[in-house]
């Protein structure tokens, strides 16, 4: 029987036979939103929310923009994971939406500012607006999700385009989080235009009534101190409803406070803020347990597994054989190529490799209990 078919088969019985190691307490799922500006592929998404049976409001968060434009197509939703399950954890639906020309959603340059010294940001927050709306559309179709109290979260780029968004308030947005938001930086503390970035955010300013919750760390690089508040000063001054927060220094570069490492310097913000208003109670979902090392891996292999748990790169899966051989393999397009890749990997060293872990979650009775552990790959 040809590899290739070994593999499916494989995968096909791992699909139809194994259930879950452990009880799921969020769900995931890989979305393609509908838009008819990004063709038939539609825009890549991440959905994150509670395993529960009803619906959960949307949180609707938007990722930065690369100062080098190649590295928008190593981004993906699945990335940002780690910061959707917070907002999970916490009751809501969450929506990694990968902006035109980000990812795998097809754009190019849509939402270019041009020329660094005449850059224009109204035109490229409209292009992120218009995403972020498709999104909203796309989720108000579902049965597990509702726009009804939803809130809109973003960093960077996406922290503009979620400010921007609140100038055009969706019915049933209701706050709004910018974490370090702005475009147009080309170097540490150069920023293209930064008249026309001020301008911008006193423009929304106009129009914006949401509750906002504003977070720049005193220490970054790209909108340091003096230009985030100019950025919101223009806002407020504008009427927009803005809660300013000077975060303190964060690292080497406060522009990245809103990660999963950081969990502990921003959530008491995001919670303070939505406490406020009654979005969120005072019990948080946990985060999920870790998943075990299969068993049969010795002390080298452990770690390699640890490694596998550690990348952020989608989509990803780890195979393991009876004897402890292993095989893993990250950043590929879907779940169903990262399987079988991994599996691939594993039966070069071992003829009965199968799935253990797919992304972050168990793929089910995969493990085996032999302590043989002279086969390994990586």
């Amino acid at each position: 029987m040809a590899l290739s078919r070994k593999l499916l088969l494989l995968i096909a019985g791992l699909v139809m036979t194994g259930a879950p190691a452990r009880a799921a307490q969020f769900y995931t799922e890989d979305l393609r939103i509908p838009m008819a500006e990004a063709g038939p592929q539609g825009l890549e998404a991440l959905l994150v929310r509670p395993a529960g049976v009803k619906r959960y409001p949307l949180a609707l968060l938007s990722h930065g923009s690369p100062r080098s434009f190649d590295d928008r197509a190593t981004m993906s939703a699945h990335r940002y994971y780690g910061i959707a399950l917070e907002y999970a954890r916490r009751g809501f639906a969450a929506l990694i939406l990968m902006r035109r020309g980000y990812g795998t959603s097809p754009g190019g340059r849509v939402d270019s500012v041009g020329g660094c010294a005449t850059a224009a940001y109204l035109p490229a927050a409209a292009v992120a607006v218009a995403d972020l709306r498709a999104a909203i559309d796309a989720m108000a179709r579902r049965a597990d999700v509702t726009t009804s109290g939803m809130i809109a979260a973003g960093h960077s780029a996406g922290g503009l385009a979620t400010i921007a968004l609140a100038a055009q308030a969706p019915p049933g947005l209701v706050a709004a989080i910018n974490f370090a938001g702005g475009r147009g930086s080309r170097d540490d503390d150069v920023v293209c235009n930064p008249e026309g970035l001020v301008q911008a955010f006193a423009a929304f300013g106009k129009t914006s009534r949401v509750p906002t919750l504003w977070v720049y760390a005193v220490n970054d690089s790209y909108f340091g101190p003096d230009l985030a508040r100019r950025l919101h000063d223009g806002f407020r001054a504008a009427g927009g409803n803005a809660t300013f927060i000077a975060a303190p220094p964060f690292g080497d570069d406060g522009h990245y406070l809103y990660s999963v490492a950081s969990r502990p310097q921003w959530t008491p913000y995001v919670d303070a803020f939505l406490r406020e208003r009654g979005l969120i109670g005072r019990d948080l979902l946990g985060l999920p347990d870790p998943l075990p090392p299969p068993r049969q891996l010795n002390e080298a292999a452990r770690a390699e597994f640890e490694r596998y748990l550690a990348s952020t790169l989608p989509h990803k899966a780890f195979a393991v054989s009876p004897n402890g051989g292993y095989g893993w393999r990250a950043g590929r397009v879907t779940a169903d190529e990262a399987q079988r890749d991994s599996l691939a990997a594993c039966m070069k060293w071992s003829p009965t490799c199968t799935l253990y872990a797919t992304d972050d979650r168990l793929a089910g009775p995969s493990q085996a209990t032999s302590t043989d552990q002279s086969a390994r790959a990586r």
